[in-house]
Parts: structure tokens; sequence; C-alpha cells
């Protein structure tokens, strides 16, 4: 009973010290290798923050020419020499989409900029009528801004 009482106050005190990191990664690049590196980075931080036992909650607003990998059809708006680069940063993207502790919004604005039909959106992506408005209540809730311009 005593190494019960001594195993629970351990894992409690565990569960105390853990912190959450919360982040709202903002996409507006148009630099189709940078995107690509950064959607790999997100992932790779989410990975580094939960193996010292902390819990991350990732937000990824995109919307300029960042909002190409998120159609399905991309290689009709993105320049030949970039779709390599946004096809890769799409299958980042989509492994990002199956943590349940990432949210991926696009910026409705943004689609129409670059001809991208909201049908065409990949289905695991929120369309917002302006990011914008997103990135600012991710900030008020707390949540720590990361740009990728």
């Amino acid at each position: 009973m005593k190494k019960l009482i001594i195993l629970l106050f351990i894992f409690f005190c565990a569960v105390l010290q853990a912190k959450e990191y919360k982040a709202v990664f903002d996409c507006s690049s148009s630099d189709a290798y940078y995107i690509k590196t950064r959607m790999w980075l997100v992932g790779k931080t989410i990975d580094m923050i939960e193996n010292q036992g902390d819990s991350a909650d990732v937000a990824l607003t995109l919307h300029g020419s960042c909002v190409a990998m998120t159609s399905e059809s991309y290689t009709m708006i993105v320049a030949d020499e970039d779709i390599e680069n946004i096809k890769k940063a799409q299958e980042y993207l989509v492994k990002l989409s199956k943590r349940k502790n990432v949210t991926i919004t696009a910026c409705a604005m943004s689609l129409a900029a670059n001809s991208i039909e909201e049908s065409e959106v990949l289905p695991f992506i929120k369309i917002s009528p302006n990011s914008f408005i997103d990135t600012i209540r991710y900030q008020n809730d707390g949540y720590a801004l990361m740009t990728f311009k």
C-alpha cells in the first residue's frame, strides 16, 4: 500500500510538471522550398515537445501563396519548378493533420486569390473567411505566434 501511494505521488508530480505548449504557425510564404521545410519543422517541433514529456496544441493558419498546398489539384496553379516542393509540403501537411493536437485552417480569401475552389481543398482543412481573424483569436487565447513569410 505504501508503494502504491508513493507511485501515485510520483505520477501526480510528473503530471503537474508537464507543460502545455500552444502555438499558431502562420504561413504566408510564396517560397515553395521554404514552405516544405517549415511543414517538416512543425512536425519535428511537436515531436520534440512530446518527447520531453510535455504536450503541444498547434494551429496552422495558411494564407497568401501558402494555400497552394491545400489544393488537391495544386499542379494547375504552382510553377513547374515548385511542384516537387509543394508535393512534399502537402505530404507533411497530411501527416500533421493526422495528429490529434493539430488544427489546420486555410483562408477563403487566399483560396479565391489563388484560383482554388473550396471543393478542391483537402477534406481535413478548415476554411475560414479570414485567417487573420483566426490568428488573432489564437494569440488572444495564449498561443505563441510563429510566422512563415
